[in-house]
């Protein structure tokens, strides 16, 4: 198994590293409810994360401004080889709320990751957060939208860099589920991640499994949302295969068995070979 299309860090000190920022409790004035289940969303990311070797930075009920820093900050250091950044708040499309109530633009948070330090290296973002107030009753449905927030979204989509993917929990203009016991979003792919072989999919092939599993085995309840589904959605921006939750360091002694094997099979001396009767 050979990941030489994948970048790679020589200097073995630096780890691949995430970011997840997580609001749950807004400010009184902000007009924005609780959202239960955040804290299950985020204590189980961290920990499967750290479990495939990466470092996980939590920031829980930060203001807007701190979002930015937060990511600007993160987008001037190196990881290993790949960041994953996670933002799980009350959205609109095109931008996240923070605990102050004020919006965060996602195509600046996009557009830190285009810098030299981020070269080369894969960036994974993962935006729990409602895109507008449609739900989706499970068909196909046309919805009117306004000049500008086409031109939003346009804007949001040119400030993805290179070598990086996005994936929504929702399609443009439609909502969100959050659950006292997490998103449906994010618990889908923590499953899919603690799967035999789950990390060890090239990131298309894990965000398409993400999609159908959310798609085709979601269902709210109750009276008033009983029956409406979710629709995930990813746009990628790789120019390669990249398979960012692989244990690199297990992919390593893989090749170098290998490569051993090879080595020892080329090098062993010719022998003669007594013939055999069973």
């Amino acid at each position: 198994m050979s990941f030489c299309n994948f970048p790679f860090t020589a200097d073995k000190t630096v780890k691949n590293r995430a970011l997840i920022v997580s609001v749950e409790n807004f400010y009184e004035d902000a007009g924005l409810r609780k959202r239960n289940g955040v804290k299950r969303d985020t204590q189980r990311l961290h920990k499967i994360l750290s479990k495939l070797g990466f470092s996980v930075d939590i920031r829980i009920d930060i203001d807007a401004d701190e979002i930015y820093k937060a990511f600007k900050t993160e987008s001037k250091k190196t990881v290993k080889d790949c960041f994953v950044g996670v933002i799980s708040s009350h959205g609109e499309e095109g931008v996240v709320f923070g605990a102050d109530g004020c919006a965060v633009k996602l195509a600046e948070i996009y557009s830190y990751f285009g810098g030299p330090s981020m070269a080369d290296k894969s960036k994974l973002f993962l935006i729990q957060a409602c895109r507008g107030h449609e739900l989706d009753g499970g068909v196909e449905v046309e919805t009117d939208s306004s000049f500008s927030e086409e031109e939003d979204g346009m804007s949001e989509l040119f400030s993805i860099p290179i070598d990086t993917a996005v994936m929504y929990a929702t399609s443009p203009g439609y909502g969100a589920f959050m659950h006292p016991l997490g998103s449906v979003f994010i618990q889908t792919l923590c499953d899919l991640l603690e799967e035999e072989g789950g990390p060890d999919l090239e990131i298309t092939r894990l965000l398409t499994r993400v999609n159908y599993q959310v798609a085709y085995n979601f269902e709210a309840r109750g009276k008033l949302l009983g029956g409406k589904k979710q629709m995930p959605c990813f746009v990628t921006r790789f120019t390669r295969e990249v398979f960012p939750f692989t244990d690199r360091k297990m992919a390593a002694v893989e090749d170098l068995n290998l490569s051993f094997a090879a080595t020892q099979l080329i090098d062993e001396p010719k022998r003669s070979r007594k013939s055999s009767i069973s």
